[in-house]
């Protein structure tokens, strides 16, 4: 990647840096506990990490509004994190416990909260993207300002889905930002290798979608990018299209050894392009907060973890007549 500039941040102030910081290393913490649980057992199926990419989805919740959407694929942990669900709800599902947010059915990959504007992580790779359209095809239809944010992966991109979900966006000029997270490496396989062009942003030209490659080890070079592309939206412009690039420090799922990169690949980003240490940087040489400060909210995070786990592992699992609950609609829902 290429070296780090910051881009300005508007309207971000010390408590803002502050904000971020935590979020980020929320989602770091509790990624590290459940990479933990799942190596003790505790979590089944697959768990894919977040761990590296978290300045994407903190940069674009910062310029989220009340209303917003947000849909992601099986790779939402911090995604739910930072749009306010409960740390400990989030845990539960991970562990297949009854307190979960699907109840203990769907596990990591599968979870849904429309309170928080959360239109759940979706295992079908690129199926959340036309979904994504949907959602905001809905609120054009209601003549709201909101926007959604249809985050997919680089890999994801080459799906004929996606393509089909521009054309429909591009041509109803709908308010919905297309995310993608480009952490250079689809499952077993880098990237450039199956993606031409290899800078993915550029397609959005063949469908008459602006679009911007974002610097995404950088939250305030993603904020920064989200702003305009939500105001762009905001604005009855139709869709944009937003390539962050980014980078994931473990393999593609907890059952993938990555043995298509070198360890020195991940260690040089860890220690010259780490999102959190970049931002944590900022904050000491810009006096907005002290390493103590900076301790404590390690600490207050660590604690917020701990206490997920335990109430994850003190939930009951579902009982076995749940398998019977949810799989078709009530009849007052249809």
């Amino acid at each position: 990647m290429a070296p780090r500039t910051s881009a300005p941040a508007p309207e971000a102030r010390a408590e803002d840096l502050t904000g971020w910081y935590h979020d980020m290393l929320l989602i770091r913490r509790f990624e590290e506990k459940a990479g933990q649980l799942y190596g003790m057992g505790l979590i089944g199926g697959f768990c894919h990490l977040y761990i590296g990419q978290e300045a994407v989805v903190v940069g674009l919740e910062s310029a989220a509004r009340d209303g917003d959407k947000r849909i992601t694929s099986y790779r939402s942990h911090g995604h739910m994190l930072t749009c306010g669900m409960d740390p400990k709800r989030i845990m539960a599902e991970l562990l297949g416990r009854a307190d979960g947010y699907s109840g203990g059915k769907g596990g990591s990959m599968h979870m849904f909260s429309p309170e928080n504007g959360f239109y759940g992580g979706h295992g079908i790779v690129g199926a959340q993207v036309p979904i994504g359209a949907g959602l905001a095809f809905a609120d054009r239809y209601r003549g709201t300002d909101a926007v959604t944010f249809a985050y997919f992966g680089d890999a994801a991109a080459n799906q004929g889905q996606v393509a089909e979900a521009f054309v429909l966006a591009a041509r109803w000029q709908l308010p919905v930002v297309f995310v993608i997270e480009n952490n250079q490496h689809g499952m077993e396989a880098v990237t450039s290798r199956g993606a031409q062009p290899p800078d993915l942003h550029s397609r959005g030209a063949g469908f008459g979608i602006p679009s911007q490659q974002v610097d995404g080890m950088d939250v305030l070079a993603v904020r920064a990018a989200g702003l305009k592309a939500a105001k762009h939206c905001r604005a009855g412009k139709g869709p944009y299209l937003l390539e962050i690039k980014t980078y994931r420090y473990r393999g593609h799922s907890m059952s993938d050894p990555a043995k298509y990169r070198t360890l020195g690949e991940v260690q040089r980003m860890r220690t010259e392009r780490d999102p959190i240490d970049h931002l944590r940087d900022l904050l000491l040489s810009g006096k907005h907060a002290s390493e103590d400060d900076l301790k404590a909210i390690d600490k207050d995070i660590k604690a917020i973890v701990t206490e997920a786990a335990d109430f994850a592992r003190a939930s009951a699992e579902p009982e076995a007549t749940a398998l019977w609950t949810d799989v078709t609609a009530p009849e007052a829902a249809i």
